[in-house]
Formats: structure tokens, C-alpha cells, sequence
């Protein structure tokens, strides 16, 4: 009978602020979940669900008003047309 593996993990220390720590335990709690477990889940969500170098060039560029695509949204027909002409 074939048995699955075990994952391995390694046991690492972090100092944080406490503010930090409280705020990681209040919320690790309001999702039942113990401490590491949720700390781990939060540093894999990022580490692993960041937008990549191109995506955030373009975020920033949106987040400055520079993207090219913006129109005047004040004319419901212009707006409609330039989706549905593209």
C-alpha cells in the first residue's frame, strides 16, 4: 500500500511588533485558525499571487490617470459605442 508523504517545514523565528502580532492573532482567530497557519497562508497568498512586473507597471500607470483608454464616461452612448467598436 503506497503512503503519501509528509510535507516538510522548517521551524523559523520572525520578530514583529507586538501591534503586529495582535492584529495577526485577532484575525487568525476570527478564521479559526491557529497562529502559523494563518501567517503561513498570508505569506504564500503573497509570495505567490503578486502581480507580476508588467502588471503592476500598469496598475501604477492606471492609478496615475495615464492609462490611454480612459474616456468621458458623462455621455452613456459614447461610452457604449467605444466598447462594443473595439
Amino acid at each position: 500500500m503506497a503512503t503519501q508523504g509528509t510535507i516538510s517545514k522548517k521551524v523559523t523565528s520572525f520578530r514583529f511588533k507586538p501591534e503586529l502580532m495582535e492584529s495577526l492573532r485577532k484575525n487568525a482567530a476570527k478564521e479559526n485558525r491557529t497562529l502559523n497557519n494563518y501567517v503561513e497562508s498570508v505569506l504564500l497568498e503573497h509570495e505567490f499571487n503578486s502581480p507580476n512586473a508588467e502588471t503592476r507597471a500598469v496598475m501604477e500607470e492606471a492609478e496615475r490617470g495615464e492609462y490611454a483608454g480612459i474616456i468621458d464616461t458623462d455621455h452613456f452612448d459614447d461610452f457604449w459605442n467605444s466598447i462594443i467598436n473595439d
